[in-house]
């Protein structure tokens, strides 16, 4: 076809990764690690040497997800953190970084470490707040910005645009981790983002079996993107071709898993926070939320990832997570099943309330989520 395909057609057909040989449907697995020459000792394939970052499997993976993002270059990585390590291993000593407070806590206290060991330069600014983070980048010059919207699991949103706006004013570069809003929701490139980042392990696979990250980007001929790609292949840090052959059978479902995420975490979201027992619920899309008008902006839908503050402290949300049947009590977000998680219990020094439940909505019907729930709370 000679118009551009939309998402949901991009991942059904896994981008067109049919297997040339068989002619199946399905695209195939390369399980292997290394390539035959001929008697001349010249390569067969010339791209395929070791498969350490020369994987057709993962090639596929890399093709359906650069698509999904409009981008023009996408690295997968055995984990979301091996992204962001590579990213920010970018750094030299002396550099200033600024990352987003609040945000992931496994993100936060590595690059916290890391940069201690590196002697980079770190601030942390509540970057929803557009006038701090503004001043911060003036005043330090970052070579590097790191947010994430929607934030894990405060559901902060950051305004993109503007953000890249900063940072590019500071003589860097922005980084966006997009995990919770997935490329179905959010196009963090075209809003003036350097790279965006996934955990991919979440709902970009959406069935809670496979570890990987993701990196995009728009500016494939930038120094920074030449050498995360050489730290990928130096420092080993590849996704093997059968994780990357689960995440394209993940991914033809993608939009439709998005969709009905969405729509179940929408409704549960306003029914919880009209319920006597809720004392708040973090969702962009709810109307009260202080990032509703900008998440309205810059995406498509509010993903399926929301916190909600119960009424009482510890043991009263303890008691409503233990009641719960159709969430399983679990660590993780974006897949077909809905999740919860007492945070504090997770996380105790991370300033959590210890009222704060993290709830991951899945594709389950929205009257049986609902009617847990109201079990629940009682």
């Amino acid at each position: 076809m000679t118009r551009e395909l939309r998402p949901a057609t991009i991942a059904s057909h896994a981008a067109g990764a049919v297997d040339p040989q068989s002619g199946g449907v399905v695209p195939p697995i390369q399980p292997a690690t290394t390539f035959m020459r001929d008697e001349n000792y010249a390569l067969i394939r010339p791209d395929n040497v070791y498969s350490r970052d020369q994987s057709d499997t993962v090639r596929m993976a890399e093709t359906v997800l650069r698509k999904l993002e409009q981008a023009q270059d996408t690295l997968l990585f055995p984990a979301g953190m091996a992204a962001i390590a590579a990213v920010f291993r970018t750094l030299r000593a002396g550099d200033t970084a600024i990352i987003q407070s609040g945000i992931y806590w496994g993100t936060t206290k590595w690059v916290r470490d890391f940069c201690a060991r590196r002697d980079v330069t770190l601030y942390e600014v509540d970057a929803s707040d557009l006038p701090a983070l503004q001043a911060v980048c003036t005043a330090q010059k970052p070579a590097l910005v790191f947010v994430e919207t929607p934030s894990n699991p405060w559901l902060k949103i950051v305004d993109i645009k503007a953000a890249a706006q900063a940072a590019h004013a500071a003589g860097g570069i922005l980084v966006v981790d997009a995990t919770a809003a997935t490329p179905i929701l959010m196009q963090p490139l075209a809003l003036g983002a350097d790279i965006v980042m996934h955990s991919a392990s979440k709902a970009i696979n959406g069935h809670s079996d496979v570890l990987a990250g993701v990196l995009s980007t728009n500016t494939p001929d930038a120094p920074i993107w030449d050498m995360i790609k050489a730290d990928r292949h130096d420092a080993g840090a590849v996704l093997g071709p059968f994780e990357a052959w689960l995440l394209i059978r993940g991914m033809r479902t993608l939009p439709l898993r998005v969709e009905r995420m969405t729509q179940n975490t929408e409704a549960l979201a306003a029914f919880l926070h009209a319920h006597p027992m809720v004392e708040d619920v973090f969702y962009p899309g709810l109307p009260h939320h202080p990032g509703h008008a900008v998440a309205a902006q810059q995406m498509s839908g509010y993903g399926s990832l929301m916190s909600v503050l119960v009424k009482g402290g510890k043991d009263d949300a303890l008691r409503i997570v233990g009641k719960l049947q159709l969430f399983m009590r679990a660590t993780s977000l974006g897949g077909v099943e809905s999740l919860v998680e007492h945070r504090h219990t997770i996380e105790p020094h991370t300033g959590i309330p210890e009222n704060l439940i993290r709830v991951s909505v899945g594709i389950e019907d929205i009257d049986d989520l609902i009617a847990d729930w109201t079990e629940a709370l009682g």
